[in-house]
């Protein structure tokens, strides 16, 4: 009858079981964007939680800071003068 000729150590045994505790994770949709999340959470994408804004995403940054940089060229520029008819 076979036998083992070594112990096996508690680390190469643990190792046999160290997965046994994951499973799929389930997805849900998002309401406003309907990207795929995981449940309870708010969505990476659009920042909504439940029905309300609870998070500044990326694309809300840049946004605002186009429209900034665009009011700070506008001031720059200074009142545009009016047209002339090219006389």
């Amino acid at each position: 009858m076979p036998v083992p000729k070594r112990k096996r150590s508690r680390a190469r045994r643990d190792k046999r079981f160290a997965n046994k505790g994951m499973s799929v994770k389930s997805l849900t949709k998002c309401a406003n964007c309907d990207t795929a999340q995981m449940p309870h959470q708010v969505c990476s994408s659009c920042g909504f939680y439940k029905g309300t804004k609870v998070l500044v995403t990326k694309a809300d940054r840049r946004t605002k800071r186009d429209q900034e940089k665009k009011a700070r060229d506008e001031a720059r520029k200074g009142p545009a003068a009016p047209p002339t008819d090219g006389e």
